[in-house]
């Protein structure tokens, strides 16, 4: 073979021919070694892999193959989250069955995927379309029925009118759908939900242990979604002696109440007439909800004409409908106190309603008739009763303390998690296995009879209206306790369902039952789990909610899903998402053709670190290929001269290779600790870089001594293990070339000679307008103008510059260099 002549294509089909036929992805539990599940987020098979999936899954497995050569027993597999609105979309839009469109695209992504090579066990594959995965998703809903976890109600709902059906507050937020990004409204409608109120504390109380090992911002983002707020409960009461229940964490305003306001989707308001306040209550309902909570959105209200009194002083206070109250929050109302709150002194503003100063000022008495805005700091009550000189802290206890001995009120823990919201008004999803009938009411389907199939052979008829609402086959059956006429629910759970449990369905596919009992508690829970932030409140909250679930019913030995959590960023081209709205996307197949597989791979963990965005180069991927063919050449140079033989004791070697072994050495642990404990994929690539250029750098009179050969051989012995887990393909080819049997993917990771990797150096990062673009070791006491020199001359930096203006370049001793250019 030529030594020029990398021919990606023909090496990565040989290689991946090699590994499935070896069966060398196949995981199993007395394979030895420490059991280590790792998992991405599984696709949604919409057709065609994007860059996203990509840097996704190639960063699982390089965690995948690393944790294999270091002994560890790897559980990898790959599935199809494929229930869901594309395909029902497409199947209106194209005259294709849901289940022939999705069927096509996961074969389609599946080859993607193995073009990849990708270390996924396929025997473990699952489907959430198949009928053998989602009977359990009914069966499960079945036990939390039963369980009082389940049930159904009359709810205002968010609907959006785009996707034609409702959607949970986790999918809502900010007031627009978290699919097609359409305005959400709110529309009253009989559904289904999961009580995942119930677990709010358990969701809270996991963090803790989770803290090692997921991102803190996620915990914070789920710990706010969950809202947990200890306050007051007050029962207010309406003229009619009708009590007016409000919830405040801040009862120590109490005695400074001048208004109330109620949502205008509230029940209490059905005894309305005047026709003025009905038109205003009609006309916020359709607004959408981002508006609504928008903190530029203009507060607006309507007096309702009915009176509200406040227990603690028997003030007769204004209720007004506003367009700022949810119905979902709390009980739907608030006690407005305009001279401690911002949006409530605005509103008392607009619609002059007095203010009433509560909490003093301690170093600057206010005058309240002079208030430019609220007070919100703390302060001394005044004008509060018997509580007037308490700090207002002091206040919040003493204050709750006398409503509950006055039976006024009560302490209460209030949460801003609202339960899931599953049903949807779809077909491709899985049926929810309940029948009604009009004698014995709401009847689960018997476990006998589970699953509920969802018929394929079904006619949209042109339109987004679920065929199952107009299917008499499918409706119409018999009541399983009395044998008479009954019907069939039509509504189709949630997706999230399919996705909140299919991490411990891998452990065994298969399996007539749920799950193997020695399958699923050996390899559970997934001990590093990887996917976008997106999902911080939606998938992550509601997988753990169903594992909690899960482990109650006796199902799961484990408590939390996912010991550690690494959420990557995306990949962005010309300052935006990929996208093909916006049309930035780039075809992996078209890369992969053109550079290969393991350029694309190396590419997507050196060109950003995996939690950060990636931004999509074409000069960047043309690079990766040009280090792919570098080392190739090198190993095609070396490979054939130069055996296994470095045995060092006793040898005594030239300055030049013992520096280069001391690199060696460096490098292993470097690249080690990047991979472990800094999960820095790129930096480790960096390193390997650097090794690459210092093996370049040894002349042919030093590489021909025994000594030299020996040098080598170790450098190249530990270099091309290294480089497995990025580049699998080329490696395992270079691994062969350098004479060695055996597969690579079986080898372990090199180790390193602490001795070796002590010296007094530097390691010096650098940067490009504050992005590090590489790094290198140097001695300890070098000038500031030999670091600034050495950064001007690295590779890296070259390319990155090229073109461009030098404005100044930053000098940190010891540190870094970062060149600024424009």
């Amino acid at each position: 073979m030529d030594e020029r002549d990398y021919q990606h294509l023909k090496i990565e089909l040989k290689w991946q021919k090699i590994w499935d036929e070896s069966r060398a992805n196949i995981c199993r539990r007395d394979a030895g070694g420490k059991k280590y599940y790792v998992l991405e987020m599984f696709p949604y098979p919409s057709g065609r892999l994007h860059m996203g999936h990509v840097r996704n899954y190639t960063i699982g497995d390089l965690v995948s193959r690393f944790l294999s050569m270091k002994g560890y027993n790897v559980f990898h597999p790959m599935g199809w989250d494929s229930f869901g609105l594309p395909a029902e979309n497409a199947a209106i839009k194209n005259n294709i069955p849901p289940f022939k469109w999705t069927a096509e695209n996961i074969a389609h992504m599946k080859k993607q995927l193995m073009r990849l090579g990708f270390s996924y066990d396929w025997t473990r594959e699952v489907t959430t379309y198949s009928p053998g995965y989602y009977k359990w998703n009914q069966w499960i809903f079945e036990k939390m029925y039963e369980k009082g976890l389940a049930y159904k109600k009359k709810a205002s709902v968010n609907w959006c009118s785009t996707c034609n059906t409702v959607l949970a507050n986790e999918q809502a937020e900010n007031g627009v759908c978290w699919r097609c990004e359409s305005p959400v409204t709110q529309k009253d409608l009989e559904q289904w939900f999961f009580k995942i109120t119930n677990y709010a504390d358990d969701l809270l109380k996991g963090h803790d242990e989770l803290a090692a090992g997921w991102p803190e911002q996620v915990l914070t983002m789920q710990k706010n979604w969950i809202g947990r707020s200890t306050g007051l409960k007050i029962n207010f009461t309406v003229e009619t002696g009708e009590e007016f229940p409000i919830y405040t964490t801040r009862p120590d305003t109490v005695y400074g109440v001048t208004f109330m306001v109620i949502a205008p989707e509230h029940p209490f308001l059905e005894r309305v007439t005047d026709k003025k306040v009905r038109d205003f209550m009609e006309r916020i309902k359709k607004q959408p909800l981002i508006e609504r909570l928008s903190e530029e959105k203009e507060k607006e209200g309507i007096d309702t004409g009915i009176k509200i009194i406040n227990p603690f002083n028997g003030d007769k206070v204004p209720l007004y409908v506003g367009n700022f109250v949810l119905l979902h929050y709390g009980t739907g109302a608030i006690m407005a106190v305009p001279a401690h709150d911002t949006r409530d002194f605005a509103f008392a503003k607009k619609y002059g309603i007095p203010v009433k100063l509560v909490i003093d000022n301690p170093n600057a008495p206010i005058d309240v008739k002079s208030m430019a805005d609220a007070y919100v700091d703390d302060g001394i009550n005044v004008n509060s009763g018997q509580f007037d000189g308490l700090n207002n802290r002091q206040a919040i206890e003493k204050i709750s303390d006398y409503a509950e001995v006055k039976g006024i009120g009560n302490r209460e823990v209030n949460y801003r998690l609202r339960d899931w919201l599953i049903s949807r008004q779809r077909y491709w999803g899985c049926p929810i296995p309940v029948i009604y009938c009009d004698s014995c009411g709401t009847v689960l389907v018997p476990d006998k009879d589970l699953p509920v199939k969802l018929p394929t052979d079904v006619d949209f008829r042109g339109d987004s209206r679920s065929p199952l609402t107009m299917m008499e086959g499918f409706i119409n059956t018999v009541c399983p306790k009395c044998g008479g006429r009954a019907r069939r629910e039509t509504d189709t759970m949630d997706t999230f369902v399919d996705s909140s449990w299919y991490y411990a369905k891998f452990t065994s596919p298969d399996t007539a039952g749920m799950f193997d009992r020695d399958e699923v508690d050996y390899w559970m829970p997934v001990d590093q789990y990887i996917g976008g932030i997106e999902h911080a409140v939606l998938h992550l909250l509601y997988a753990r909610f169903f594992s909690m679930v899960l482990n109650d019913l006796g199902l799961l030995k484990s408590r939390e899903p996912f010991t550690r959590l690494l959420t990557q960023g995306m990949v962005i081209k010309d300052g935006s998402k990929m996208s093909k709205s916006k049309g930035n996307i780039v075809d992996p197949d078209a890369i992969i053709e053109k550079y290969g597989a393991d350029t694309v791979r190396l590419f997507m963990l050196f060109a950003a670190p995996p939690q950060k965005d990636l931004d999509w180069s074409d000069k960047g991927v043309e690079g990766c290929y040009r280090f792919i063919n570098r080392v190739f050449r090198l190993v095609a140079r070396f490979g054939g001269k130069y055996g296994g033989n470095f045995k060092f004791d006793g040898i005594n070697l030239d300055p030049q290779l013992n520096k280069l072994r001391i690199e060696v050495h460096r490098t292993v642990k470097i690249v080690t600790n990047d991979i472990v404990e800094r999960m820095q994929y790129n930096t480790a690539i960096a390193r390997m870089m650097e090794l690459t250029n210092a093996l370049y750098q040894i002349d042919e009179g030093s590489a021909g001594t025994k000594e030299g050969s020996m040098v080598v051989s170790e450098a190249l012995s530990k270099l091309i293990p290294m480089l497995a887990p990025f580049i699998p393909h080329v490696a395992s080819e270079m691994w062969e070339m350098l004479g060695n049997g055996g597969s690579l993917v079986k080898t372990r990771w090199p180790e390193y000679i602490e001795e070796l990797t002590t010296r007094d150096e530097a390691e010096i990062v650098f940067q490009i307008n504050g992005k590090t673009r590489s790094k290198t070791l140097v001695p300890s006491d070098i000038s500031k103008e030999d670091m600034e020199k050495i950064a001007l001359e690295n590779d890296r930096v070259k390319e990155s510059i090229a073109g461009k203006t030098v404005v100044k370049v930053i000098t940190v001793p010891k540190k870094l260099v970062n060149i600024v250019v424009k």
